[in-house]
C-alpha cells in the first residue's frame, strides 16, 4: 500500500506547508516531489512525520463495516460538492439510517442493503450537483475515475458562479497547476485527486448559500 495518502495526512496534521513540505522531503531523500521517490524513499518521509507527532489514528475512531470506507469516500466528495452541509460521521449514520434502517455501518453485512445507501448517496451527488458516474471505454483513463467526475462537477459548479467567463475544465486545469504544479490528469494517484477536492471544495463551499 503506498504511503503517500498517509504523507499528505501528517502534513496536514502537522501543520506543514507546501514549501516546507519540499524541503522536508529534500532533507529526508535529496528529492524534492512525492512523485519522484521510491516506496522506500516514502516511507522515510512518513517515518521523519511521525518522529514529528504524527499520529495515524489522531484519537478518532474510525467507523467500521466492510462498506464504511465506500460510504465515508461519498459522503465527503457531496461535502465538498456544497450539498451535505455536516461531514460528520454522525451525519453520515444518520443518512444510513433513513435509507436501510439499519443503525451503523458495521451492521451493514449485505451488498444489497450497502447499496440502498450508497446508490442513493450517488444519485443525490448526480442530481443536485451533477456529477457523472456513467462513464465510456473510450474516454481517457482519468475521465473514466469516479473521482475525477467529482472534480469536474465541482469545477463546473464554480465555472457557472462566473457568469461564462471561466469553463470548467479551464478552472480544474489552474488548480491543478497551482495545487501540483502541473495538470496531467493521467498522472494523478488517488491522494492527488483526493487533495484537488478538498482544495475545490473550501472555494466551493466558500459561496454555497
Amino acid at each position: 500500500m503506498s504511503a503517500i495518502p498517509a504523507i499528505h495526512v501528517g502534513l496536514k496534521q502537522l501543520g506543514i506547508a507546501e514549501e516546507d513540505a519540499r524541503d522536508l522531503y529534500q532533507r529526508q531523500t535529496g528529492k524534492r516531489s512525492l512523485k519522484v521517490m521510491t516506496s522506500k524513499q516514502h516511507e522515510a518521509v512518513l517515518g521523519e512525520l511521525r518522529r514529528m507527532g504524527f499520529s495515524k489514528t489522531n484519537g478518532k475512531k474510525k467507523l467500521e463495516g466492510k462498506f464504511a470506507p465506500k460510504l465515508q469516500a461519498l459522503w465527503i466528495a457531496a461535502w465538498n460538492l456544497g450539498i451535505v452541509r455536516d461531514r460528520k460521521d454522525s451525519a453520515l449514520l444518520a443518512f444510513v439510517k433513513r435509507q436501510t434502517g439499519i443503525d451503523h455501518t458495521r451492521f451493514l453485512q449485505y451488498p444489497e442493503d450497502a447499496t440502498k445507501a450508497i446508490e442513493a448517496l450517488k444519485s443525490w451527488m448526480r442530481r443536485e450537483a451533477g456529477v457523472e458516474w456513467n462513464v465510456e471505454r473510450w474516454m481517457p483513463d482519468h475521465m473514466q475515475d469516479a473521482r475525477y467526475q467529482v472534480a469536474i462537477a465541482q469545477a463546473s459548479i464554480l465555472a457557472n458562479r462566473t457568469d461564462g467567463i471561466s469553463t470548467a475544465k479551464g478552472i480544474l486545469i489552474i488548480n491543478c497547476a497551482s495545487l501540483f504544479g502541473h495538470s496531467d490528469l493521467d498522472a494523478f494517484e488517488a491522494s492527488d485527486w483526493i487533495e484537488l477536492q478538498n482544495l475545490l471544495g473550501k472555494l466551493v463551499r466558500r459561496e454555497t448559500p
